[in-house]
């Protein structure tokens, strides 16, 4: 069966299709228009006619790489304007240059951290999936520099001055913010169906790490939600009723979930006199009371879902008061004791 071009129905993209002595392929050309789709077409007829000869290491390219990727379950986020920029670039032929070009061109004007998350780690993501199959090496890439990140959090007093300057139908989300942890998309995205009251439970099904997860809600929790009228769909809602937009997935410029609950979150801090605090410092806030309150870094890492421990070590750092005694003890603690010291000396 030659290679043909087809459609499928969710993707704007042409689908090259069929089987070349004896190797079936069925991957993206990551282009709408049909004129460069069928010269894509025609120069995989080729590739595959090879690769019948030397090999599909030889052969592998990175759209087909990614199409196997992501149907063997792996995230498709910012996976779009990759493929569409390698296409049918060789496997072998993406090597830390072409990555960092691939990272400039998609995102000239990208911050480090930005171009890391759209353009380096899915790229990794397809690589590594394809050298566990033996299309290409085990690639080692060096990605951008960027700085450490930012811990802001607040103290309860300022938490609960800032509550109390939400308005009424934002209110409950804070709080939800503060005494879960939840990334902003993760809460904006649950239904009441995710939320167990009785059982004081919340399920995260789809998180930014694509492992559920779930959280026991604080009794403030489970008072406010208690107080919600309608319980069914969405959980969390705008003002006049009607859920939050979530985060388009095939746009690359729509990443932060933050950005839909800005104005009223914005509004209560001005109210409370808080300043440079934004939505996602509100998952800092629960990290750094988590710890503490309980000094239990395994704890923290499982209910807010980080993925190493190295990553909620930042909270550690920053909460060092049980140490205090320690420093107390240096020379001149206490009145008398720095001369008494120094005469031992």
């Amino acid at each position: 069966m030659p290679l043909v071009l087809v459609r499928r129905p969710k993707s704007p993209y042409w689908i090259i299709r069929g089987t070349i002595r004896g190797i079936r392929i069925e991957e993206t050309t990551g282009t709408t228009s049909k004129q460069y789709a069928e010269e894509i077409r025609a120069k995989r007829e080729v590739e595959l006619l090879e690769q019948s000869i030397h090999g599909r290491a030889a052969t592998t390219t990175f759209a087909h790489a990614a199409l196997a990727y992501v149907e063997g379950g792996g995230s498709d986020r910012f996976l779009a304007p990759v493929v569409e920029y390698f296409t049918t670039t060789l496997l072998s032929k993406i090597d830390q240059q072409a990555i960092d070009n691939a990272a400039r061109n998609l995102l000239p004007k990208g911050a480090a951290a930005t171009r890391n998350r759209q353009v380096y780690t899915p790229i990794s993501a397809v690589l590594h999936y394809a050298a566990r199959r033996k299309w290409c090496d085990k690639p080692v890439i060096e990605r951008p520099s960027q700085p450490q990140g930012r811990i802001r959090w607040i103290s309860p007093a300022e938490a609960e001055r800032l509550i109390d300057a939400a308005d009424d139908y934002f209110r409950p989300l804070l709080v939800f913010l503060f005494y879960t942890g939840a990334r902003t998309g993760e809460a904006l995205a649950l239904t009441w169906d995710d939320i167990d009251l009785g059982r004081g439970h919340v399920n995260f099904p789809k998180t930014k790490t694509n492992f559920p997860r779930g959280v026991p809600l604080h009794q403030r929790v489970i008072a406010e939600l208690q107080e919600q009228s309608v319980r069914e769909g969405r959980v969390f809602r705008r003002r006049d009723g009607k859920p939050y937009t979530l985060p388009d997935a095939a746009n690359r410029d729509d990443t932060s979930a933050g950005s839909r609950i800005r104005s009223p979150f914005d509004r209560a801090c001005r109210k409370a006199g808080i300043a440079n605090f934004t939505p996602h410092d509100c998952r800092h806030t629960f990290a750094t009371w988590h710890y503490q309150a309980n000094r239990d870094l395994t704890a923290l890492m499982r209910l807010g879902g980080w993925k190493t421990h190295s990553m909620v070590l930042r909270y550690a750092h920053t909460n060092v008061s049980e140490h205090r005694h320690t420093i107390d003890a240096l020379p001149g603690g206490k009145s008398g004791d720095l001369e008494d010291d120094l005469e031992e000396t």
